[in-house]
């Protein structure tokens, strides 16, 4: 039975953390991302291999952007941007035949209303066709270093071809974040066309206000649905001046629901209302003091270099916060201001979360006196030589007396 609990005290050590926040959501895959440390807060199944409807569009424009540097460049739409769409049920943005339209517009079609016509205009216009484009979508996958993602469409369509994961959907989408007009367009609530014919709007968004959901903090995304994936999102968001990134991935498909955008809601609700960013350490705030040798000080302060925010449950432990500081553990007036000293490391639960370079803030004043006591032997035996040459020169020779 002792073997037993050790056994079971063991299991409970070395579980990972994740495991033991069981978020009620009904998509398959998810990931979460503090973006402003890097941190994965939240993960489920992120590694399976899964199909992610119209998240594919990412790709997409991710290529688009990297071959069209003027998005104001005009385009004239023709029969094949349409071609089996109505067969698929493809979703599209309302462009029509001989409409004139710019690379800007097509990507507003391609992102918010998820127009699988603008997919398809734009695929021909930058790489001659849906074939040569989805190429380009490969290679951009390898230059990536994505293992577990692969494109045969443009649109998103079900396709046993057409995969990824949420991690590496996560990746893909912190790469097309990169470029602002992406980013700018993923994040819009509302656009008009060039020509005035058509204004698109946040499906996000839309869904929101349809089904009533409060998620003020969700920035924008993009969102995916096909009968095999499901209901897939990307979105980014911010709250409390932390800034996050979230795939979901498989959610039920359900037209009387928006599942994908409630298990959105679901995550980040519970990050932000259980978490956010914690002052632990002040630059101002002194943690330590060492010895200050020759100097009118006795002993100089130690400081961070800067401010130590981290992010942490709301009710943290700041007992549980463990300062540790490795260096000189006393100076003197040789040393220079802006030398450096050492390193503090910041521990929350014996986890390393920040590692910050020590250095001394300010010259020491010398202490002539200070030096003497430091040094009384090194002074008293020179100066009783110095006695003793004097004394014996004043001795009177007797021979000459």
């Amino acid at each position: 039975m002792k073997k037993l609990s050790w056994i079971i005290l063991l299991f409970l050590i070395l579980m990972p953390r994740t495991l033991a926040l069981n978020l009620n959501i009904s998509s398959q895959s998810a990931i979460l991302y503090n973006l402003d440390s890097g941190e994965v807060l939240y993960e489920k199944n992120a590694d399976e291999i899964r199909p992610i409807a119209s998240l594919t569009k990412i790709m997409t424009a991710l290529v688009v952007l990297d071959n069209i540097k003027d998005l104001d460049q005009q385009v004239v739409l023709i029969s094949d941007d349409f071609k089996g769409l109505a067969k698929a049920n493809a979703v599209t943005a309302g462009f029509t035949k001989g409409e004139i339209v710019t690379y800007r517009d097509l990507l507003y079609g391609l992102l918010l209303p998820s127009g699988a016509d603008a997919a398809k205009a734009l695929a021909r216009t930058v790489a001659g066709g849906e074939t040569e484009f989805i190429k380009k979508m490969n290679d951009k996958v390898k230059t990536l270093n994505l293992k577990h993602t692969h494109f045969s469409t443009v649109i998103g369509l079900d396709d046993k071809d057409n995969y990824s994961t949420a991690k590496e959907v996560s990746l893909l989408f912190k790469e097309a974040l990169k470029d602002n007009n992406f980013k700018k367009i993923i994040t819009t609530d509302t656009y008009k066309t060039t020509d005035g014919k058509l204004t698109f709007h946040s499906t996000i968004q839309s869904n929101a206000k349809k089904f009533e959901l409060d998620i003020p903090y969700i920035l924008g995304g993009k969102t995916g649905t096909t009968t095999d994936a499901g209901l897939c999102l990307a979105t980014i968001a911010k709250a409390n001046d932390v800034n996050y990134l979230l795939i979901t991935l498989g959610a039920t498909y359900d037209k009387k629901a928006p599942h994908h955008i409630e298990d959105a809601k679901t995550i980040y609700d519970y990050f932000i209302n259980n978490y956010q960013n914690k002052l632990v350490v002040s630059k101002n705030e002194s943690f330590k003091q060492i010895k200050a040798k020759y100097s009118s000080q006795k002993f100089i302060k130690l400081y961070p270099e800067n401010n130590i925010t981290l992010y942490l449950p709301k009710d943290y432990n700041k007992k549980e916060i463990k300062l540790v500081y490795n260096g000189q553990d006393e100076v003197t007036v040789f040393d220079k201001k802006g030398d450096h000293l050492g390193t503090l490391k910041i521990y929350y639960q014996d986890k390393l979360l920040d590692t910050q370079k020590i250095t001394l803030k300010e010259n020491l004043n010398f202490s002539a006196t200070e030096f003497i006591k430091e040094n009384i032997f090194i002074v008293i035996i020179p100066l009783l030589m110095i006695f003793i040459i004097i004394m014996k020169k004043k001795v009177i020779n007797p021979l000459f007396i």
